[in-house]
């Protein structure tokens, strides 16, 4: 892992949502971590890129777009828009979100598959394959469950099991049933193509041990180790919707060989419409760029493994290093789809501010792997608490007196520039906090900062102070001192918070704030009438938002 350091050139990517249904709250973690990443890297003065698009191809399009009477594409450009605007409404800051179904992205799909071909890396065999009689096709991953075969857990998709993380193929599952008709399937020869992920084997050994990837993950992974690496079935029989692959009429890419292909796609495309980007600078072996990949854990192997093995074998660099975050649970139940326990992002939109999650979010992640829980009355007494309580009060309880009694500008000198230097030299720390993406420590090294900050207030009481008119001038050096520290907390809390960050420049009748801004205080400085930032979360907010789930 490179040092926090300035000037670097990065790259990064999130898991490229499915174009079949909303976004929902588990998408936006992972989202939200990377975004907090992206702008703290730009506010530090590094050149920092952050690509997404949509992941349009696959079975479940087709039947979408089947069931809707309508085309595949019809679906995915209605779906492209709606996650373009839900991200941007929870203030996601993409560089370029594109599409896999683009034709950068088949061209770089043929192009890698045809270098893969002549690398002796594909393969070709027949296998027997799950079908369903009734629908008439055959089944992808997605539409078989069944019980998985090495812990027994019931309910399991057709590819892999998200109890115990195996990954296997539909015919390894017990009892499986398509999810489309409710039939037992039957098995179906099919003659498919392969990516020996096993000619790939020491550099993937390599890679996995040079702590690209963290400690559970490699751990995980080394096990794949123990055996040879299953070869990795890339093609998929028709009907399907995706990119047929060159020379065969009835083929199609499978989606998980042209999904990860899509960023770099997705980053060709930005590169048009902005010229100083030189794409070879974030592809080649031996760039001096950096490149990240933000994923959930249920998808660490394809991202740890088959994707850097694509990656070597066509000529391109892999990634820095992999992070994998682990599931979003609501009130203790994984987030499902399937299950209806979900909250998507319109549906939040609908009665809370987006930034109230964006901090959440942070106030939960760490660097590990861990799932973290969203409870209803956690996230309001964390809101309440932490921004309105400790964060927005300090700005709120002293632009009154820098309003009322000193025309709304701030004094000449600090009260107390102990305590600013204090603030200052947190910043370091804190600074490594976000690179090394323990956000949950960070909101807390910031909060007890708040927290440090208000008591101060509370000590010198300029209420008090300010009934007296030979106190005055201990007020405004007081209050000024308020605004200060309240300034340095933005910065700190800007990757997060970007809004009201612009609420508070605004307030502040500053330039936007950057990381160094915390060494300038603004003193003898004319700021505008303070407005309220926030609101409280209610009980009401609460129980409209999560339903009939129990707080």
């Amino acid at each position: 892992m490179p040092k926090d350091t300035t000037n670097r050139q990065i790259m990064i990517t999130i898991a490229l949502p499915y174009a079949n249904g909303p976004i929902h709250l588990g998408h936006l973690i992972e989202a939200t971590q990377a975004d907090i990443w992206n702008r703290f890297q730009k506010m530090r003065g590094n050149n920092c890129i952050y690509i997404c698009g949509s992941d349009a191809h696959g079975s479940a399009i087709m039947l979408s777009a089947e069931k809707q009477k309508i085309t595949p594409t019809e679906v995915i450009d209605k779906i492209y828009t709606e996650h373009q605007q839900t991200y941007a409404n929870f203030l996601i800051d993409f560089d370029n979100f594109y599409t896999s179904h683009s034709k950068e992205n088949q061209l770089l799909c043929n192009s890698i598959y045809q270098t893969l071909v002549e690398n002796g890396d594909i393969t070709k065999r027949t296998i027997s394959q799950a079908y369903d009689i009734d629908k008439g096709m055959f089944l992808s991953d997605r539409f078989i469950k069944g019980t998985c075969p090495k812990c027994n857990t019931p309910d399991q998709y057709g590819d892999n099991c998200e109890a115990c993380g195996t990954t296997y193929t539909p015919s390894e599952l017990k009892n499986p049933k398509s999810t489309l008709t409710g039939t037992t399937p039957t098995m179906k020869d099919s003659e498919h193509l392969f990516f020996e992920l096993e000619n790939y084997r020491e550099m993937l050994n390599s890679w996995v041990n040079e702590q690209h990837l963290q400690p559970q993950i490699a751990n995980k992974l080394r096990e794949w180790f123990n055996e040879p690496l299953r070869s990795w079935d890339i093609s998929r029989d028709a009907p399907y919707f995706g990119f047929k692959i060159p020379g065969y009429q009835d083929k199609y890419f499978y989606v998980w060989m042209d999904a990860p292909i899509g960023y770099i796609a997705s980053l060709e495309n930005l590169a048009k419409s902005n010229k100083s980007i030189n794409t070879t600078d974030y592809l080649c072996p031996d760039t001096k760029t950096e490149l990240y990949h933000f994923i959930g854990k249920d998808i660490a192997y394809f991202h740890a493994l088959f994707w850097p093995a694509i990656l070597c074998g066509a000529g391109y660099r892999l990634p820095t290093a992999v992070f994998a975050h682990g599931f979003l649970t609501v009130n203790g139940q994984k987030m499902s789809k399937s299950r209806g326990t979900f909250i998507t992002g319109d549906d939040y939109l609908q009665e809370l501010d987006p930034q109230y999650m964006r901090y959440y979010t942070a106030a939960k992640l760490s660097s590990q792997v861990e799932d973290i829980d969203f409870s209803g009355e956690d996230f309001m007494l964390r809101i309440n608490s932490d921004l309105v309580g400790k964060y927005i009060n300090l700005a709120s309880r002293n632009a009154g007196f820098i309003r009322k009694l000193f025309d709304n500008t701030l004094s000449s000198s600090l009260h107390n520039e102990e305590l600013n230097n204090e603030f200052i030299n947190a910043g370091d720390h804190i600074a490594r906090l976000y690179e090394n993406r323990e956000y949950s420590k960070c909101m807390r090294e910031i909060m007890s900062l708040a927290d440090r900050a208000n008591q101060y207030i509370d000590q010198h009481k300029p209420w008090s102070l300010a009934k007296d008119p030979a106190k005055s001038g201990d007020v405004h050096a007081i209050c000024s001192q308020g605004i200060n520290l309240f300034m340095i907390l933005t910065v700190y809390l800007k990757p997060v918070l970007p809004k009201i960050a612009e609420a508070v420049e605004e307030f502040l009748n500053c330039p936007p704030l950057q990381w160094d801004s915390i060494h300038k205080a603004q003193l003898n400085h004319k700021i505008n009438k303070f407005k309220p930032l926030i609101q409280r979360i209610t009980d009401q907010n609460i129980a409209t938002l999560m339903g009939d789930q129990v707080c």
